[in-house]
C-alpha cells in the first residue's frame, strides 16, 4: 500500500499535475528508479482539465467527468503480468463489491489474442462480452517512444434506458469504463520497432468516482455520496433545488451550476492544500480557472457573495479522514478561496474598463464593414477576467460590435495545446543517453562525505559530450563517475560541490556536482596535468572553505522554515531552496508580503536557536517513523522506504539528505537580506550567515556612515535629518504643483466665459497646459463650479494630444456619456481613448487639430 502522493508531481517537468495513479511510479516503469517491493497499490488523487472529455468547459455538464478524482490502481513492476493482473480485477469486481458479470463488458486490443484468451477463459466472463478495439482505445504509450503495450478495459453497463445493445464497441454513454488494464510489455524506438521488455509490468486504474455511480445505481457520478453533501450545501447557499421535478430549462442549466461547483471546490481545496496559489501563470493559473469557473456558476443562481470557502468546508469535512492534511490546512484554504473571490469582483470591473478601451481602438471587417472585437481579446478577458464569451458577445452587441468567435477559438485552442498535462515520454528523455547508459548498466556511486572531505575513489565511467569513453587527458572537460565520493551532488536545494583530484602526476579541477539520478553522481572535471582512465584510483577532495559556507546556510534554512511556520503558521510550505557557499533563498507559500515585524520575528526566532547551540541530529528511519516524528519533507523530492533525517531537537525536523553544521552555535550571524514575491503566493526570502552576514554589517555600517556624512548628522540622528528632508521635498512638490495650476489658469484665463448651454447643458470645451492629472483636476473643478454641465480640456506639445471628458452625474449616461463623446474628439485629433460614462480620457498624435476638435464638441454634445 503506498499513500497517494501530493498533485504536485515530483521530478517530473512534463506534467502540471499528477492525472493518473502511475505517475508516483514513473521513474520505476522507466528503469531510472529501483524499488525494493515489486507490487504496489494506492488511491491517487488525480487532476486533469483537457484531454479526450476533460475539457474545463464540459465539466459538470456530463455525468462522469471531472477535474479532480481519485484513482485506484494496482502495479506490478516486472512481477505479476496479464493473467494475474486480469484475475484480481475480476475478482475485485464481482466477488469482493459484487457487482454482476451481466452489468460487465471487456475490451481487449485487436492484435492481443493472449489477453482474449484469458478473459474467455476466466469464470463468469458471459460469451459475446468481449471486444476487440484499434489502438485507439485499446494501446498505451508513455509517449513516441519508450514503454508502450496493449491495454483492456471493463466496462459497466447501465442499461437499455441509455443506449442501444452492442456493447463498448458502440461508443454510447450507457457503457462506462470502469477499470483500465495497461499491459506494459514493449519498448518503442525512434523507427517504430517495438521489442519485448525484459521484464513487463503492470499499471492498472479505476476511477473511484465511476465505482461509485455502479455499485449506487446512479447514471450520474454526482448523484453518488462522492458529491451529494456538497451539492446539498452548496444549494442550501443558494436557496435552489437540486434536480427539481419537472424539470426545466433554468433548473438544468442549475444542476449543471450546482455540479460545476462541486467539483470545482474539491480541486481548489486540494490544490490549494498542496500549495498551489491562484496565479497567472503554470498551476496557479489552473487553480484560478478552475475557481473563477465555480464562481461564476454561483452567480448564475444568485450567489453574489464570496461562497466557494464555506462550500470547501463542507469537502474538507467529507474527506478528512482520509486526508488529514486538508484539515491541517484548513484555515489557509479558507482564506485563499475567499480571497480570490474577492478578488474576481475587481477584476470584472477590470475587464469592463479594457472592453471600453478597445471599443475606441476597433478594427472593421473587411466584408461586412462593421467594427469587430478581435478573438484574441475575447479570449484575454475570459483568460484573464473570467469573462465567459457570451457576456463579451453581449456587452459588444450593445455597441453594435461583432465579437470575432474564430480568432476566440483559435486563442483556446492554442492555450489548451499548450497546458495538456500529457504524457511526452521524458520519463527516460529527461537523462541523457549517456547517463541513462550509465544508470541501466549498474554504475552507481556513493556519497560518503558526511564526515569526510577526501577520500580515495576509483573511476567507474567518463563522458565527453554524453559519450562514453575510456580516459580525460590533460585540458579535456568531462564528466567522471567514481564508486565512492565526498562530492555531494546537487539536489534537495544544496549546490553541488567543488574541489580537486589527484593521483601521482594526475591532477584535475572539480567545477560541479551533480546527482542526475538517485544512485549516480557525475563529476565535472577538467585535467590540469596527465590523464585518468577508468579504474584509476585517485584522491578527491571537496573545498573545505566553501563546504563549510554551504553547511552553514543548509542548517540556517531548516532553523528559517520551521521559524516561518511559528511566526506566519503551519500553512507555509517550502517551494523550493537554494543552499550555497555564498548564500541561502528559501521559497514558501504565503499568500500575502510579510510585514517587516514579522521578518523582525522570524530573524530573531532564527538567531536565538543559533545562540541556544543546539546540536544538529541526522539519523535514518523508515518513511512511517519519520512521520510520526513529525518530520516535514522537501518540495518536489522523491524519498525510498529508508530516509535521513534532520533534527534540531525541540524546533525543527524535517527529510533531508544535504550536509549540515553539527551544533546551531556553526552558523555564527544571521540576516534576513529581503523578502519579496515570486509568482501568486510564493514569496521568497534571501539571507546570509557567518562571514557574509558579517560583510552585509559591515557594508551597512558604512552606508550609514556615509549617509550622516553627506547629511551632515551625527550617526544617531540619521534617520531624522532624513524624514527632515523629505518632509521638506514633499511641501515643495505640492508648492510647485499649485503654482503650475495657477500658471495654466493664467494661460487659459476665465474658462467659464467659454461656456456655452447646448439644449440645456452647460458646456465648455477649451485648451489648457498641463499634464493628464492637472487637466482632471481643472475638469473637475470647473464641473463642480457649474453644476450640470460637461466639460472638455484639451492640452498640446509638438507631438501629442491630451483629451479629458468630465460629465455631471445627472447627465452622465443618459444625456451625454464621456467614454462615446472622448472617442468621437480623439478620432479627430488621430487617436483613440475611452472611460465610464461620467469621465474619460484620451490621446493623439495631432496636435494642429486640438482647436478643430475642441470646437466641435458643442455640435457633438447637441447633436
Amino acid at each position: 500500500m503506498v499513500p497517494s502522493s501530493s498533485l504536485i508531481p515530483q521530478n517530473d517537468p512534463t506534467l502540471f499535475f499528477v492525472n493518473a495513479g502511475m505517475v508516483q511510479f514513473k521513474d520505476v516503469f522507466t528503469g531510472k528508479e529501483h524499488r525494493e517491493s515489486p507490487r504496489a497499490t494506492s488511491v491517487q488523487t488525480c487532476l486533469r482539465v483537457s484531454g479526450k472529455h476533460n475539457d474545463l468547459e464540459n465539466v459538470g455538464r456530463t455525468p462522469r467527468h471531472h477535474t479532480l478524482f481519485e484513482m485506484l490502481g494496482n502495479f506490478s513492476f516486472g512481477d505479476y503480468f496479464k493473467a494475474e493482473a486480469i484475475d484480481f480485477a475480476w475478482t475485485l469486481l464481482t466477488k469482493e463489491l459484487n457487482i454482476s458479470p451481466d452489468r460487465l463488458w471487456i475490451t481487449v486490443f485487436e492484435e492481443d489474442e493472449e489477453a482474449e484468451t484469458i478473459w474467455a477463459n476466466t469464470p463468469g466472463v458471459l460469451p459475446g462480452r468481449i471486444q476487440r478495439l484499434g489502438a485507439k482505445d485499446n494501446f498505451w504509450s508513455m509517449g513516441d517512444t519508450g514503454p508502450c503495450g496493449p491495454s483492456s478495459e471493463i466496462f459497466f453497463d447501465h442499461g437499455p434506458e441509455y443506449g442501444p445493445d452492442g456493447g463498448p464497441a458502440t461508443d454510447s454513454d450507457r457503457y462506462v469504463e470502469i477499470w483500465n488494464l495497461v499491459f506494459m510489455q514493449f519498448d518503442r524506438d525512434s523507427a517504430g520497432t517495438m521489442t519485448p521488455l525484459p521484464k513487463p509490468s503492470i499499471d492498472t486504474g479505476a476511477g473511484l468516482e465511476r465505482i461509485c455511480a455502479a455499485l449506487q445505481n446512479q447514471f450520474s457520478n454526482y448523484n453518488t455520496d462522492c458529491f451529494q453533501s456538497i451539492i446539498a450545501h452548496a444549494a442550501k447557499l443558494a436557496k435552489v433545488t437540486y434536480q427539481q421535478t419537472p424539470a426545466t430549462p433554468d433548473s438544468l442549466e442549475c444542476d449543471v451550476a450546482l455540479q460545476v461547483i462541486a467539483d470545482h471546490s474539491r480541486s481548489a481545496a486540494f490544490l490549494i492544500a498542496d500549495g498551489v496559489m491562484p496565479s497567472n501563470e503554470e498551476r496557479g493559473y489552473v487553480l484560478r480557472r478552475i475557481m473563477r469557473r465555480a464562481i461564476r456558476y454561483g452567480v448564475k443562481i444568485g450567489l453574489t457573495q464570496p461562497f466557494l470557502w464555506k462550500v470547501a468546508d463542507v469537502v474538507i469535512e467529507h474527506f478528512r479522514n482520509d486526508y488529514p492534511n486538508l484539515v491541517d490546512r484548513q484555515d489557509f484554504i479558507r482564506e485563499v478561496i475567499r480571497g480570490e473571490e474577492e478578488r474576481f469582483s475587481e477584476t470584472l470591473q477590470h475587464g469592463l474598463a479594457l472592453l471600453e478601451t478597445e471599443f475606441a481602438n476597433l478594427d472593421t471587417d473587411a466584408n461586412t464593414g462593421e467594427p469587430v472585437l478581435p478573438g484574441k481579446i475575447a479570449f484575454r478577458l475570459y483568460d484573464t477576467f473570467g469573462f465567459p464569451l457570451d457576456l463579451t458577445r453581449l456587452i459588444a452587441k450593445e455597441r453594435g460590435v461583432d465579437v470575432d468567435e474564430n480568432g476566440y477559438k483559435q486563442a483556446m485552442e492554442a492555450q489548451r495545446a499548450a497546458g495538456r498535462a500529457a504524457w511526452k515520454g521524458a520519463g527516460a528523455d529527461a537523462l541523457s543517453d549517456g547517463i541513462h547508459a550509465l544508470s541501466q548498466n549498474g554504475i552507481a556511486s556513493a556519497f560518503q562525505g558526511y564526515d569526510s572531505h577526501a577520500l580515495t575513489g576509483r573511476v567507474q565511467a567518463i563522458l565527453i559530450d554524453d559519450n562514453r569513453v575510456d580516459s580525460l587527458a590533460e585540458g579535456q572537460k568531462g564528466l567522471i563517475f567514481f564508486d565512492q565520493t565526498p562530492f555531494y551532488g546537487e539536489s534537495g536545494g544544496q549546490v553541488g560541490d567543488t574541489g580537486t583530484l589527484a593521483a601521482g602526476e594526475i591532477t584535475g579541477l572539480i567545477t560541479d556536482t551533480q546527482k542526475p539520478t538517485s544512485s549516480l553522481i557525475a563529476h565535472q572535471t577538467t585535467i590540469t596535468t596527465g590523464t585518468v582512465r577508468v579504474g584509476d584510483e585517485v584522491t578527491l577532495t571537496v573545498n573545505g572553505e566553501d563546504r563549510a559556507r554551504t553547511r552553514r546556510n543548509h542548517t540556517a534554512t531548516h532553523l528559517l522554515h520551521a521559524a516561518l511556520r511559528s511566526v506566519l503558521g503551519d500553512h507555509v510550505i517550502q517551494k523550493g531552496s537554494l543552499c550555497g557557499p555564498n548564500r541561502l533563498r528559501f521559497d514558501f507559500a504565503h499568500h500575502k508580503p510579510m510585514t517587516q515585524q514579522e521578518v523582525v520575528e522570524v530573524e530573531a526566532l532564527v538567531y536565538a536557536n543559533i545562540l541556544a547551540n543546539h546540536p544538529v541530529e541526522t539519523s535514518q528511519c523508515s518513511m512511517d517513523e519519520a512521520r510520526k516524528r513529525g518530520a516535514m519533507a522537501l518540495f518536489g523530492e522523491k524519498y525510498g522506504t529508508e530516509v535521513r533525517l534532520v533534527d534540531v531537537p525541540g524546533f525543527s525536523i524535517e527529510l533531508c539528505g544535504g550536509t549540515h553544521a553539527n551544533r546551531t552555535g556553526d552558523i555564527g550571524l544571521f540576516r534576513v537580506v529581503s523578502e519579496s514575491g515570486i509568482a501568486a503566493g510564493v514569496r521568497r526570502i534571501e539571507a546570509q550567515t557567518g562571514w557574509g552576514a558579517l560583510e552585509l554589517i559591515r557594508q551597512d555600517r558604512a552606508v550609514l556612515l556615509e549617509t550622516a556624512v553627506t547629511l551632515k548628522s551625527p550617526i544617531d540622528q540619521v534617520d531624522v535629518m532624513a524624514r527632515k528632508f523629505v518632509d521638506e521635498r514633499k511641501k515643495t512638490d505640492k508648492e510647485l504643483a499649485t503654482l503650475k495650476t495657477e500658471i495654466a489658469r493664467l494661460q487659459a484665463g476665465d474658462l467659464t466665459s467659454q461656456m456655452r448651454e447646448i439644449k440645456g447643458i452647460k458646456v465648455i470645451s477649451a485648451e489648457f497646459s498641463g499634464d493628464t492629472k492637472l487637466l482632471r483636476d481643472e475638469a473637475d473643478r470647473l464641473r463642480d463650479k457649474m453644476g450640470s454641465s460637461v466639460v472638455v480640456l484639451g492640452a498640446r506639445d509638438t507631438h501629442s494630444v491630451k483629451l479629458v471628458v468630465t460629465v455631471s452625474k445627472d447627465l452622465a449616461g443618459t444625456r451625454v456619456h464621456a467614454g462615446n463623446l472622448v472617442k468621437q474628439v480623439a478620432a479627430m485629433v488621430g487617436g483613440g481613448g475611452g472611460g465610464r460614462p461620467d469621465m474619460a480620457q484620451a490621446g493623439g498624435k495631432s496636435p494642429e487639430n486640438l482647436p478643430d476638435a475642441l470646437e466641435k464638441v458643442y455640435e457633438l454634445v447637441g447633436a
